[in-house]
């Protein structure tokens, strides 16, 4: 309102401790954030019948909300793409919609896709292979290079997967899985996700995404990547059935929580060669013991829970969105604006 801070409301429930650190990050923005403290609606649209802009995440933003928003002018998403909101309702009032990339979902993203890769390329062999000379084994000597003469594939590796044409299923399809699907859509992969809810038939298509259930997401999928959270729900989902749903040329991957995979069965299906390999960054017990199966074994690549980058994802996020609302308030083209 005139003479007043702008009124951010932060549609999504926040602790107490989390709306003061929010408002913290608003101050020198000259931005006023508020938040309902549990999931109820009625406080939500009580406070949004004074506010200027919304965030929200993973609160579903429907027309009635929109309604109980009279002086609403610019909606924000924590993340990066198009649904939980309604567009045409925002459009309608003339109301600014922006997404906003989710840099921890970005930096997972590039994890999951280098662990694919590795699996594929059977890098670790690969730079074991070389850094230890173990071509003196096959009887080979080192021979200066040329354009036209060198010594490829010198160590003759075997099982080399090329991604292009090859099927990326995706359990759990939220903000990472989204970042993840980009990336392999440049690698010309197949995509098929799974998921509680279902996106709309325009947004798969825009995404370039085919729904699957769960069982014929792994009957169908080369490389399996494990983005969802761990929910009561989602423990265990890749047990000793799921593995052997899966092909023997398949691989998985998992950088969400270790618990959402049955270490003991995923050990069982490495060693009988059921799949053809794993790559984790997630535990069930963090750090991983150090006699724990998974180490011993060749097909299995694993890093320490680092899928997440350099840290501060958090407040990155949330200085963007801030940052990005302060653009609008100034007059200013709002990034990854939509409406």
């Amino acid at each position: 309102m005139a003479g007043q801070p702008y009124f951010i409301v932060m549609a999504d429930p926040q602790p107490a401790e989390q709306a003061i650190w929010l408002q913290g990050l608003a101050d020198p923005l000259g931005l006023r954030v508020q938040a309902p403290v549990a999931e109820d609606e009625a406080e939500l649209k009580a406070l949004l019948a004074q506010a200027e802009g919304m965030i929200f995440q993973r609160r579903v933003v429907t027309a009635e909300i929109l309604t109980a928003a009279p002086h609403l002018r610019v909606i924000q998403k924590m993340g990066g793409r198009r649904d939980k909101i309604d567009i045409s309702a925002a459009r309608a009032r003339g109301i600014a919609v922006a997404l906003m990339p989710m840099p921890g979902s970005v930096a997972v993203a590039e994890h999951a896709m280098t662990l694919l890769l590795a699996c594929a390329k059977r890098l670790l062999l690969a730079h074991r292979l070389t850094a230890t000379g173990a071509y003196r084994d096959l009887g080979i000597e080192p021979k200066v290079t040329t354009e036209r003469s060198h010594g490829f594939q010198w160590m003759k590796m075997p099982d080399l997967v090329e991604l292009a044409g090859l099927t990326l299923g995706i359990f759990g399809f939220g903000d990472i899985g989204n970042e993840i699907a980009k990336r392999a859509r440049a690698f010309d992969m197949q995509i098929l996700y799974h998921k509680r809810n279902r996106l709309e038939a325009d947004l798969e298509a825009e995404l370039g995404v085919a729904y699957a259930d769960k069982d014929d997401l792994l009957r169908r999928s080369d490389f399996v990547v494990m983005t969802s959270p761990l929910t009561p729900e989602t423990e265990k989902s890749i047990g000793a059935r799921e593995l052997a749903l899966m092909q023997p040329t398949a691989y998985l991957i998992n950088v969400s929580r270790g618990g959402v995979i049955e270490e003991e069965a995923l050990v069982q299906a490495l060693l009988s060669r059921q799949i053809a390999g794993a790559g984790l960054d997630v535990f069930v017990q963090e750090p991983i013991p150090h006699n724990h199966p998974l180490l011993s074994l060749d097909s299995v690549i694993l890093t320490p829970h680092i899928a997440g980058g350099k840290g501060g994802a958090r407040e990155r996020q949330a200085v963007a969105i801030l940052t990005n609302l302060k653009r609008f308030v100034d007059g200013q083209p709002l990034q990854h604006r939509i409406v």
